[in-house]
């Protein structure tokens, strides 16, 4: 016969565990006792809203933490609701029975407007990570109660019995062990307050056991009634000799006399119970900002700019994204993000909360509505994570295209430090990438900020002029000449087919010139100033896999580089017995060029430049470099450097039929000096696009001085 039953738990095995692995960083006891002693204040706020208890007069609700490093302890004390006997039992000695549940079960309907922090009633055990022994004093706020004294010393044995607490709340002890005496340290003690309770809705103040006390002096009109008066000062009033402007002196009151007190020196809070983010944005200065960022990021360079979250439907999450100015070429572009929830300290950085490219930034964010796990540290899978995740995205894309917008001028200020961020955040998250697409801005050949409709426009302009200039023109016979469209894509995908096979019609893609280094391209560049013709500089190396992305998104655009191919506006036009002409030109410089350079592959092009001063360029398809590229990133045996992409293969060797250097070559092929003005041409040719490689180097310099000898005969 099968025997049945129910599992049970044993807290001698439990127990051992929870002090090991509830938590991976052992300093989170400190957040755990004063988030404790938070959640005790707000129900005893609660209480005293609904009328079933009455604070003294002037009373002010705190959170002290005491530290004794020769008795090893840290001290945790509020001035919250208190336990008495049977809450002790209940909520302290039944693990994972959380009392915040249980009482917010009992008043959800009576009052709402705090937030309690508490819900799996694990965190009092964090104290057992580093304590050998914690001693518990509460007085409940229930009239007549008793104090309670409780202690255990991390085994399954407590001992409880009557106190001796006069006030209501709770005083809790750790007696450290000796590995973790560390926390009993003054200055370790405020590093960590820091850290995890710097926004905690209450005043927590740090102490030191037996310290000699401190003093301050101020106005007697300042004293208040909280202050012990150690001494009263009387200040006599000073004078000053000056002289009047008929010369005579004359002694001037400069400081009248007044009256001060020393004082016990007030204790200053570590937090701030405040945060700038729980504001509403409007009554926030610039300065308050700025000071706040200084303050929490230690960071003493301005913020670009920054984006104030403040949402309370359909959940409730505020917080304040800052934009940092970042040095792209000497820092990495690594952020913070710090989340909270209810002004606790939870994490930096969940990736799950924060969507990638926005980790790049810095700011807080506290949403209450996190479902976290038991440590508070890590988040439940839930769908509403990604919600959140999306809202804030949103938020940004809505700052950042409503500055575009409106703030012109600023945005373009801010637009090459914020560049990376928009581009990453393009790449990672569709939706962003929609709202930002006609908000992204290019930099041309001039230094102006353009928006990729407005590129579209310019180039809807010139297709304009053009299309007039091509209505009005006629042949050598005086006949009309038919414009002819070019679609910057010419062949179909699958996709792109109709039922029949054959490729479907659609608008020719406006071509969006780009430059990658102003530089290597300046002979380009020059090229299309000249004819009146622009492009847009785009240096990084996350321009190329977003550009494309632009592409997949915008399908009437092409972006392409200004050394991939010789466009039309930089041609002379040519009629048909001058394109036969110019045939027959490239198959005899082709073979005199394969011949000279020994490169049986090479590609020769010949055209009619309107500026007879360039001889000769090199062009590498865009499609053909773009390959090269992702080869290049991924290491799938592409290039090393850029030699491969301009060898035999990929690359258009263009000579410029009416460059009298190669009508030379033309006309005198069988010139000894001839192969070294072809060689010189291909070289000049590969230096408007990358440096030369040493050898290839050495031999242009030396080339270069036989021909200025040649020259100098």
């Amino acid at each position: 016969m099968a025997k049945k039953g129910s599992l049970s738990i044993n807290s001698d095995n439990i127990f051992p565990v929870i002090k090991k692995w509830l938590y991976s960083d052992h300093d989170i006891f400190v957040r755990e006792m004063v988030s404790n002693g938070c959640d005790a204040i707000t129900k005893l706020k609660k209480l005293d809203m609904i009328g079933e208890y009455n604070y003294p007069d002037d009373f002010e609700n705190k959170i002290r933490v005491i530290v004794n490093p020769e008795d090893k302890t840290i001290k945790f004390i509020d001035t919250g609701i208190g336990m008495d006997a049977d809450e002790v039992e209940e909520y302290i000695t039944q693990i994972a029975f959380s009392g915040a549940t249980a009482f917010l079960e009992k008043y959800k309907d009576k009052a709402n407007d705090d937030q309690i922090i508490g819900h799996f009633g694990l965190g009092f055990y964090s104290a057992f990570m580093v304590a050998e022994q914690v001693d518990i004093d509460t007085l409940s706020y229930k009239e007549g109660a008793k104090p309670v004294h409780w202690e255990c010393d991390g085994g399954t044995e407590y001992t409880m019995d009557e106190g001796t607490r006069t006030e209501v709340g709770t005083e809790i002890t750790l007696h450290l062990s000796e590995d973790t005496v560390e926390f009993s340290n003054e200055y370790r003690a405020r590093e960590i307050l820091k850290k995890y309770c710097g926004f905690m809705p209450y005043p927590i103040y740090l102490e030191k056991a037996n310290a000699e006390p401190e003093y301050e002096t101020i106005d007697a009109s300042e004293k208040t009634d909280k202050d012990t008066v150690i001494e009263t000062i009387h200040e006599e009033p000073k004078y000053e000799e000056k002289e009047k402007e008929d010369g005579t002196k004359e002694k001037v009151e400069v400081s009248p006399a007044r009256d001060k007190v020393k004082i016990l020196k007030r204790p200053v809070a570590i937090n701030d119970v405040h945060p700038l983010w729980n504001k509403h944005p409007n009554d926030c200065t610039k300065e308050e900002y700025q000071e706040f960022y200084r303050k929490v990021f230690l960071d003493y360079k301005e913020p670009l700019f920054w984006i104030h979250l403040n949402m309370d439907y359909p959940f409730n999450l505020k917080g304040i994204l800052y934009f940092p100015k970042i040095n792209m070429e000497y820092e990495s572009i690594e952020g913070t993000i710090k989340l909270y929830n209810n002004q606790v300290f939870v994490a930096d950085n969940i990736k799950e909360v924060i969507p990638e490219f926005l980790m790049l930034l810095k700011g807080v964010i506290d949403c209450p509505d996190l479902p976290l796990n038991v440590s508070r540290s890590a988040l439940q899978n839930d769908g509403f994570v990604k919600k959140i995740s999306d809202y804030i995205s949103k938020k940004v894309a809505d700052k950042l295209t409503g500055m575009c917008k409106t703030e012109k001028e600023e945005y373009e200020k801010y637009w090459d430090d914020i560049s990376p961020f928009i581009k990453f955040g393009c790449l990672k998250d569709d939706k962003f990438c929609e709202k930002m697409n006609d908000y992204i801005l290019f930099k041309n050949l001039e230094g102006k900020y353009v928006t990729l409709p407005e590129c579209l426009e310019l180039e809807k302009k010139k297709e304009e002029e053009a299309a007039k200039e091509q209505e009005s023109a006629t042949d050598e016979n005086g006949e009309k000449v038919e414009a002819e469209v070019v679609d910057a894509d010419t062949e179909a995908t699958d996709e792109e087919l109709d039922e029949n096979g054959e490729p479907k019609e659609k608008a020719p893609r406006k071509i969006v010139y780009y430059v990658t280094d102003e530089q290597q391209q300046s002979q380009y560049i020059n090229m299309f100033k000249e004819n009146g013709m622009d492009a847009v500089i785009l240096t990084h190396n996350i321009d190329q896999p977003f550009i494309q992305q632009l592409e997949q998104k915008n399908e009437d655009v092409k972006f392409m580089r200004i050394d991939a191919d010789v466009t039309e506006s930089v041609k002379e036009e040519v009629g048909e017995d001058e394109t036969e002409k110019l045939k027959e030109t490239t198959e005899k410089l082709t073979e005199i060029f394969k011949k000279a350079l020994n490169k049986e592959k090479l590609e020769v092009k010949v055209e009619k430049l309107k500026n007879e001063n360039i001889s000769s360029m090199l062009t590498v398809s865009e499609e053909s470099r773009r390959m090269m590229d992702m080869m290049k990133m991924y290491s799938m045996g592409g290039p090393s450097d850029m030699g491969g992409m301009f060898g035999d293969e990929g690359a258009t060797l263009i000579l410029n039929a009416n460059n009298k250097l190669v009508q030379y070559i033309l006309e005198n092929d069988g010139n000894e000096n001839v192969p070294m003005f072809c060689e010189q041409l291909y070289d000049l040719a590969m230096l408007a696009n990358k440096p030369l490689a040493p050898e290839e180097m050495t031999k242009f310099v030396s080339r270069s001085n036989e021909i200025m000898l040649l020259l100098a005969k």
